[in-house]
């Protein structure tokens, strides 16, 4: 605004004059054209638009519109009829003749007018005869209406700030409908936890094996740092300072047999099947470094895995039995290229590599620290890693696990950790029962509170310290009640998509619950579990349980077996907050982009009637 206040003091600090619309702008003449030729006309692709009052806008090709008064340059549009309105356009556009434009002379902002209209929009609907549905304005009212005009560039400024409210209120409101959008995209997609796309792809697609060197005794002991059999097998990570061997070789064979960061190495012979195919993965560059023959190389050609990622994945149960299935075995146990590229391998996305790479790294570091305890604690902790390792790289594949009950709780968070969910029946997380069955008896105005079905389709979601209904004395004797953060469902309605909305009950007393519903009691985030039950991904489970005709019902006890893909309490957390804010800044009035909106209009308004507004120059 310090611009503005500078033009003005330096351009018309005493004020300026107001003259009428018709001296300062020239006017322009609509088009005859009828309601059943602009029809014929009307084409998406059309270079003029034609307004013809109203929402009524078309566009047609310059060569279908009869005697056509083309508008080439900015002007500002009065549609006269119905809704009094004034429009700015920019391209080459014509109007009914019952309608005028302005358009600007020497000297004049044409947009300018726009603002100043649109600032007296109220007179000019005001000034509108007739009655009905079609008021109308006369020429005269636009014509001979007053407005100040400051010097062009104090014009120029003036436009330039509008605009900027304008702006910035458009972009508001276009916030307002993609985060409408985003958030119904976002609690979906964050309660559905979608499966990641495991692809399964050929190991020849994704690596080239090569042989390694073979030299005689006499070429060891002493030149370029050689990858043995005895590297590979020991450990399934590979660094520089590990390598003790070294082989004298030429350039020629140090290019042939190279090793580099990423190469997988495998064990391709061994006096016994169990040995082979044991894989390690070489995580440093090293200058000069070739491999032993007794061992293959496998060199990534895509970007797909993470070097750490395959020091594990080669090792599972499934890749093991593969290995050892297929290898040869005459004196000696033998596997090759050819054999290795035509197995499977899972290929999660990169950070869910990394994750199952952290979990196996913590696990293979508390297995080889001598230090953490007794050799029996260590062997324990061996096979526990064994037993998670394949555990995890299972479900990489198949995305089942087969779990001893025991060991359930411990396995459902490495998966929650890990890949972000675990795959649960809603069963093995809550207690499912129906709720009372009242009769319209039993309501009165005094008793023992209540929630039934028809209030949870007017409040789902999240419901507390709204009205609730009461039943007495006799017929609590005989409730089921819902405690604090239990989720209450419908379970019958007349609509299918109201059937199994439910509500997350936060009220500190306890409530009774009516027959027409479900009462589940949980031990995770009820909020949580009221969102999910009200997303999209929950209806595809209760259409295929829903049975019946004029009254759609689930059976509360079949919701059991529906499987939940469900996060930690952590994560359940985290999406409840997101959630909670997409929802506040979509509905509420005082919170979020709709209170923005109406306060940046406001502040619009104000500065739009203090720019519009000046001190008219007295003649003396």
């Amino acid at each position: 605004m310090s611009r503005l206040n500078e033009l003005i003091q330096e351009l018309c600090p005493d004020g300026v004059e107001y003259k009428k619309v018709k001296d300062v702008y020239k006017r322009l003449r609509g088009t005859s054209i009828t309601a059943t030729k602009m029809k014929e006309i009307n084409i998406s692709s059309g270079e003029i638009r034609i307004f013809a009052g109203g929402k009524t806008v078309i566009n047609a090709r310059e060569k279908d519109i009869p005697k056509a008064n083309i508008t080439r340059v900015p002007a500002v549009l009065v549609q006269s009829r119905g809704i009094v309105d004034v429009i700015y356009y920019e391209k080459p556009f014509t109007f009914k003749n019952e309608m005028w434009a302005y358009t600007a002379k020497d000297k004049i902002e044409v947009k300018f007018l726009f603002y100043m209209f649109k600032n007296n929009i109220m007179k000019f609907r005001e000034a509108a005869s007739g009655t009905g549905s079609l008021p109308q304005i006369s020429l005269s009212v636009t014509e001979e209406f007053l407005i100040p005009v400051p010097p062009i560039e104090v014009q120029h400024e003036i436009v330039r700030i509008l605009d900027n409210f304008t702006e910035l209120t458009t972009e508001l409101t276009t916030e307002l409908i993609a985060r409408k959008k985003q958030y119904e995209y976002y609690r979906d997609y964050l309660l559905s936890h979608k499966r990641y796309e495991v692809r399964l792809i050929p190991v020849g697609e994704l690596f080239d094996f090569k042989n390694g060197i073979n030299k005689g005794k006499e070429s060891f002991g002493a030149g370029t740092p050689i990858v043995n059999f005895t590297n590979v097998f020991r450990k399934n990570k590979i660094y520089s300072s590990e390598l003790q061997g070294r082989v004298q070789v030429t350039d020629e064979e140090i290019e042939r047999y190279s090793a580099k960061k990423g190469d997988v190495f495998f064990t391709r012979t061994s006096e016994t099947k169990e040995e082979i195919g044991i894989t390690s993965v070489l995580m440093e560059d090293i200058d000069r470094c070739v491999f032993s023959g007794f061992i293959l190389r496998a060199r990534p050609k895509t970007e797909l895995l993470l070097p750490e990622y395959c020091a594990y994945c080669f090792s599972s149960t499934e890749a093991r039995k593969y290995i050892v299935r297929h290898s040869t075995y005459t004196t000696r146990a033998l596997t090759n290229g050819t054999v290795l590229s035509k197995m499977i391998l899972p290929v999660p996305p990169l950070h869910i590599q990394k994750k199952i790479v952290d979990v196996l790294d913590n696990f293979d570091a508390i297995c080889k620290d001598l230090d953490i305890g007794l050799p029996a604690e260590i062997e324990a902790r061996q096979k526990q890693y064994e037993y998670y390792r394949d555990m995890l790289l299972t479900f990489v594949e198949t995305g089942d696990t087969i779990l001893p009950d025991q060991t359930r709780p411990e396995i459902i968070k490495f998966l929650q950790y890990v890949f972000g969910y675990a795959p649960l029946k809603l069963g093995e997380i809550a207690k499912i029962a129906r709720g009372g069955n009242f009769q319209k008896k039993d309501f009165s105005e005094n008793g023992v509170a209540c929630i039934h079905y028809g209030q949870i389709y007017t409040h789902y979601g999240i419901y507390a310290n709204k009205t609730i209904s009461k039943i007495n004395m006799d017929a609590a004797n005989k409730a089921k009640f819902a405690r604090k953060n239990d989720i209450i469902m419908a379970v019958t309605s007349e609509n299918m998509d109201d059937v199994c909305k439910c509500v997350a009950w936060l009220g500190n007393e306890e409530i009774a619950v009516s027959g027409h519903t479900a009462i589940i009691k949980h031990n995770q985030n009820p909020k949580y579990l009221s969102y999910y039950f009200n997303s999209n991904k929950f209806f595809k489970h209760k259409r295929a349980l829903a049975h019946g005709t004029k009254v759609i019902e689930v059976i509360p006890d079949n919701l059991k077996d529906i499987i939940i893909n469900l996060p930690s309490i952590e994560a359940q957390n985290r999406i409840v907050e997101i959630l909670d804010y997409f929802d506040n800044l979509c509905s509420s009035l005082s919170d979020g982009l709709p209170a923005e909106i109406e306060a940046r209009q406001k502040q619009y308004e104000y500065y739009r009637d203090k720019l519009l507004t000046f001190k008219e120059l007295k003649h003396e």
